[in-house]
């Protein structure tokens, strides 16, 4: 005759259970002699340093040649950057390509990445829609930010967006009422404030929309003539 498991016995299995499940895990990071960005896009492939890799199809890194003179940073990977392994691929990305050849912005010969490398998102029926990545994560994959930076050594930062702004000043920035300047930091980066191209695609009225994006060309225009300067 077969038993039945106590209940004690079946909290302990629970236990084991969840300990089995929640074992924190090794976090990969890149050397701190790392001397190229290679060597950081490889050993951020295992990052673990927030739980958002568990649900990402993969880590979502930076691209561009390694002296770029500037860095725009945008918020995360979308569904299509998660799929692809690329930044800035998706509906936003073309935006932003077409955005930078009007104001003639050569997209090859800057950084591109997002302050979360990671797709944060929420699945309803086969779709994976955005969810915008708390204060906490965005803290844990600065230090993914921090060594890009630290290696391209650019002259300007372009934060697109609120997420953005807050990786690179380490706090939040009202992006409307700030956009279209530039902040200083301490170690001397200067920071271009202004929207994602995200922001764009979500205007329904076509004048709305025309007028946002005629913004967002003077925004890049200015990124322009701060490359110059």
């Amino acid at each position: 005759m077969a038993t039945t498991p106590s209940a004690t016995a079946l909290s302990r299995e629970a236990k084991r259970s969840a300990r089995r499940i929640f074992a924190p895990v090794a976090e990969p990071t890149a050397r701190e002699d790392a001397t190229s960005i290679g060597e950081v896009r490889e050993a951020a492939m295992g990052c673990r340093r927030c739980p958002l890799w568990r649900n990402a199809t993969q880590t979502v890194f930076g691209e561009g040649p390694e002296n770029a003179e500037v860095v725009f940073v945008g918020e995360q990977p979308g569904d299509q950057e998660d799929l692809a392994g690329k930044p800035f691929v998706g509906p936003a990305g073309r935006m932003f390509d077409s955005t930078l050849d009007g104001a003639e912005i050569d997209r090859r010969k800057v950084y591109v990445t997002n302050a979360v490398k990671h797709f944060k998102f929420e699945p309803r029926g086969k779709r994976r829609i955005h969810s915008k990545p708390n204060a906490g994560e965005v803290r844990a994959c600065r230090w993914w930010m921090d060594k890009e930076l630290d290696l391209i050594k650019p002259s300007l930062a372009v934060a697109l967006g609120s997420t953005a702004a807050q990786s690179l000043l380490g706090k939040a920035v009202p992006v409307l009422k700030m956009r279209g300047g530039v902040i200083e930091r301490e170690d001397g980066l200067r920071v271009f404030i202004t929207i994602h191209p995200s922001l764009i695609l979500r205007i329904r009225e076509p004048a709305d929309k025309d007028a946002e994006r005629a913004r967002f060309l003077k925004d890049m225009r200015k990124v322009k003539q701060l490359m110059a300067a």
